[in-house]
């Protein structure tokens, strides 16, 4: 176990958790290779099980043979700071959901045609530029089975830490890729744009006529 036990808010290695702004997070050495924050065991696990790669943890001292002993154990030699919880909340500025986060790489961007090939719906995030609505959204394609979500460049992140908190790792588990073409492109790929709606005359979104 690599444990290093933060001394001060100025420790190499601790600036991944406090100094880094997302954008800095998400372009760290280039777009491809940057990092994100996941938060609690519980998501870090869902992530790890999709195969994405840890680079280092930030973990509560009381949870390392507790809550986060079983993440330590899947990754590894990696980096582990600690420290006490009144420390780990100055330096990242929230106090840790059960006490526990984990800098992770990003995957390689995908392209749109690539995670629609074998798809039948799809969800289009257009716009949407809250981080907990960016969640809320993943979450809610994972329990309804949508197969991909596309994300219009002036919406959030999705691996904003707190778009993969609110989602509960579902942005892990439902393919995405960012559009770069207007919407009604989508047409090309034989999708049918719809919009959800909570009127009386709504159809359900498993209404045999959306499946044909």
């Amino acid at each position: 176990m690599n444990l290093i036990e933060i001394k001060s808010l100025d420790d190499s290695g601790v600036e991944v958790y406090s100094r880094l702004t997302e954008a800095q997070l998400r372009n760290h050495i280039n777009q491809d290779s940057g990092m994100f924050i996941a938060e609690s065991p519980k998501v870090i696990n869902v992530a790890l099980d999709a195969g994405y790669e840890p680079v280092s943890m930030l973990c509560e001292r009381r949870h390392i043979e507790g809550d986060a002993a079983e993440i330590i154990e899947r990754c590894g030699n990696m980096p582990i700071y600690t420290g006490n919880r009144e420390m780990l909340a100055e330096l990242t500025g929230y106090k840790l959901t059960r006490g526990v986060l984990m800098a992770m790489r990003r995957p390689a961007s995908r392209a749109v045609d690539e995670i629609c090939v074998n798809a039948k719906r799809i969800v289009v995030i257009d716009g949407v530029v809250d981080t907990t609505n960016i969640g809320a959204i993943f979450r809610a394609a994972a329990a309804l089975g949508i197969d991909a979500v596309l994300l219009t460049r002036q919406s959030c992140d999705p691996l904003n830490r707190r778009a993969v908190r609110v989602s509960m790792g579902s942005v892990f588990l439902v393919s995405w890729a960012w559009l770069d073409e207007p919407v009604d492109s989508l047409s090309r790929l034989g999708f049918k744009t719809v919009a959800m709606a909570l009127t009386d005359d709504s159809v359900s979104i498993d209404d045999p006529v959306l499946s044909a």
